[in-house]
């Protein structure tokens, strides 16, 4: 799956996206929005963690 993500996003930094469907450029956008949405998801874990670290070494 790691490999299919490197090559679409070559496929899509190569290209003019003038060549690129509406269907491919919707596709790919959902799929930045859903990593998007991860990683948000990912720093808020990491703020809990560093608020935890924080309170218990600030005593």
């Amino acid at each position: 799956m790691e490999d299919e993500e490197r090559a679409r996003e070559k496929y899509f930094q190569s290209r003019d996206l003038d060549d690129v469907s509406i269907e491919e450029l919707e596709e790919r956008i959902t799929e930045l929005e859903a990593e998007i949405t991860t990683l948000r998801a990912v720093i808020e874990k990491k703020h809990g963690v560093r608020n935890a670290a924080d309170a218990v070494f600030s005593r």
